[in-house]
C-alpha cells in the first residue's frame, strides 16, 4: 500500500509555507499567492548524485586569506561589464526576459566564446539539432562547448561529474525536475529545489552557472520570490520586438555595481555588442525640426549620449493627453507643473508626447534640462541647433541644479563633436581642466537657458 501523499502551501512571492490555503500572505502581504506543492516524499538516507563539500570549521575573519580576486572573462565585453568584470568562480547567475528577447542566443554565444573553458550547456526546451541550427547561424564554432538535453537534475549531475565544465548555463530553470519532489516541471517546489541543488554544486566546485529564468505577464520573474534570494546575480534582458537594440541590467549583484548597463544590437547572426553607444542612439538627421534636444546621462560607469523627442499641440479632447515613452511619467508632470509655475508657459492645458529614442528608459535627473527644452522648442516650434548638449537637473523653483560626474559628460560629448554643453553654474566648483573642443555654458535659471536658445 502506498503512502498517503503530503501536500502543503506555499507564497509565489515570498516563498512562506502554510498548511492549508491562505488568501493573503502573512510574510509579504500579498493576495492569492498561496498555491499547493507536494511535500517532499524522499527519505533521508538516499544518497544524492551531488559532490560532498568538505566541513567547515568556524574561522576568524583575519586568518582567512585575502587572494587577488579572479574573474573569468566571458567573451563577451557587454556581459562582463554588467557582471562588474567578468564571472565569479561558484556564482549563479540568473538571466530573465520576455519569450524571444535573445536569452538563449546571449547565453549560446557565451557557451560558444569563452575562452579556454570547457562549457556544458544543459536545454531542457530545445533539441540537440536545434542548438547546432542556432551555433551554425550564430557563425561560432567551439569544441569545448557540449550540449546536453535533459531534464532529470539526478543525470544531469551524473554527467556533470564525469565531465567537470569550467562554466555550466541551465536553459531554461522552469524545465528542470527533481527525484526529491514529487511535482509538475515549473511549480515552486519544482523551481526553488532544483535552483538550490546548482547553487549547491556551484558553491562546492566553484563552477559558475548560469540559470536562464521565465518571466511573468507583468514582466516578474516567475517561481518563488526566493530563487532570486538565493542567486548571487539577477540579470534582466530588456528590449522591444520592434527595436534592433538589446539592454541588460543587473537587477542584483554580489559582485559588482547594479547600475551598470550592457548594449546589444540584434541582428540575423546573434547579437552584436554595441561599444559605443551614443553613436547608435542618436538619430541622423538632415534637417533641423523642433523638439528634439540631447542630454548627456551616465549608465554605471558608462557616459551615455541620448536624443530626447517631444511633441506639444493643442488638446483634441477636454482632458490633455501625457503620453511618455523611456521617461518617468510622474517626472513628466512636475516639470510641466514647473515651467507653467515658474516660467509662465501655458502647456498644462496641451497635449504632450515624449519618446526617449532607441528603445531605453532613462531615470538619470541629469535629463531634466534637455526634456524641458525639448517641450518649449516643440510648443514655440523652434528648433535647437544639433550640436548643443545638456546636462543638469530642475528642480521646483525652476532653478539648474546640478550633477555628479559632470567632466565625463562634457568628454563624452566633445568626444562627438558637440560645441556647446549647458550644465549647473554649481558643477563648475568642482570641475577641473576645461575642454578645449566643446564651450561650457553654466547656467542657474530655466529663464537663463530659454533666453539664450530661444530669445
Amino acid at each position: 500500500m502506498s503512502a498517503k501523499i503530503k501536500t502543503g502551501f506555499s507564497c509565489s512571492n515570498c516563498g512562506a509555507k502554510s498548511a492549508k490555503w491562505i488568501g493573503r500572505c502573512p510574510s509579504c502581504g500579498e493576495w492569492n499567492t498561496y498555491q499547493e506543492e507536494i511535500v517532499r516524499t524522499e527519505p533521508a538516507n538516499k544518497q544524492h548524485l551531488l559532490k560532498r563539500a568538505p566541513e567547515n570549521r568556524p574561522r576568524l575573519i583575519h586568518d582567512i586569506e585575502a587572494g587577488q580576486e579572479q574573474r573569468i572573462d566571458a567573451g563577451n565585453s557587454e556581459l562582463n561589464r554588467v557582471l562588474g568584470g567578468g564571472l565569479v568562480p561558484g556564482a549563479v547567475m540568473l538571466v530573465g526576459g520576455e519569450p524571444g528577447i535573445g536569452k538563449s542566443t546571449l547565453m549560446l554565444q557565451v557557451a560558444l566564446k569563452i575562452p579556454d573553458t570547457k562549457v556544458l550547456y544543459i536545454s531542457g526546451e530545445e533539441s540537440e539539432l536545434q542548438l547546432r541550427m542556432r551555433a551554425n547561424r550564430l557563425g561560432l564554432e567551439q569544441n569545448d562547448c557540449y550540449i546536453l538535453t535533459e531534464t532529470d537534475t539526478e543525470c544531469i549531475f551524473r554527467h556533470l561529474n564525469e565531465l567537470n565544465p569550467g562554466l555550466v548555463i541551465i536553459d531554461s530553470i522552469q524545465t528542470l525536475t527533481t527525484p526529491m519532489v514529487e511535482s509538475s516541471a515549473g511549480s515552486i517546489t519544482q523551481i526553488r529545489e532544483c535552483a538550490s541543488e546548482f547553487q549547491r554544486y556551484a558553491k562546492v566546485t566553484g563552477v559558475p552557472v548560469f540559470l536562464i529564468g521565465h518571466i511573468t505577464k507583468e514582466g516578474m520573474l516567475a517561481g518563488p520570490k526566493v530563487l532570486e534570494h538565493m542567486v548571487d546575480t539577477v540579470l534582466q534582458f530588456e528590449g522591444d520586438q520592434n527595436h534592433v537594440y538589446r539592454l541588460l541590467r543587473a537587477a542584483k549583484n554580489r559582485f559588482g555595481n547594479t547600475s551598470e548597463l550592457g548594449i546589444f544590437e540584434m541582428r540575423s547572426n546573434g547579437l552584436r555588442e554595441v561599444l559605443n553607444p551614443s553613436e547608435v542612439l542618436l538619430s541622423q538627421r538632415d534637417d533641423e525640426v523642433s523638439g528634439v534636444t540631447i542630454s548627456a546621462t551616465v549608465e554605471g560607469q558608462r557616459p551615455l549620449l541620448i536624443e530626447t523627442q517631444a511633441l506639444v499641440s493643442q488638446a483634441v479632447y477636454g482632458t490633455p493627453q501625457r503620453v511618455s515613452n523611456g521617461f518617468d511619467f510622474k517626472r513628466l508632470n512636475m516639470l510641466l507643473a514647473v515651467l507653467e509655475k515658474r516660467n509662465g508657459i501655458r502647456i498644462l492645458s496641451k497635449d504632450v508626447f515624449l519618446n526617449i529614442t532607441g528603445g531605453i528608459k532613462i531615470d538619470d535627473p541629469a535629463t531634466d534640462l534637455g526634456v524641458v527644452v525639448a517641450l518649449l522648442s516643440s510648443n514655440e516650434d523652434i528648433p535647437v541647433n544639433e550640436k548643443t548638449c545638456f546636462a543638469a537637473e530642475v528642480g521646483l523653483t525652476g532653478e539648474i541644479r546640478p550633477v555628479i560626474r559632470i567632466e565625463q559628460r562634457i568628454s563624452e560629448a566633445a568626444k562627438l563633436g558637440f560645441q556647446e554643453i549647458y550644465v549647473s553654474k554649481y558643477n563648475l566648483k568642482g570641475l577641473g581642466k576645461k575642454n578645449p573642443d566643446i564651450e561650457i555654458r553654466a547656467v542657474s535659471k530655466l529663464d537663463q537657458v530659454f533666453g539664450r536658445l530661444f530669445g
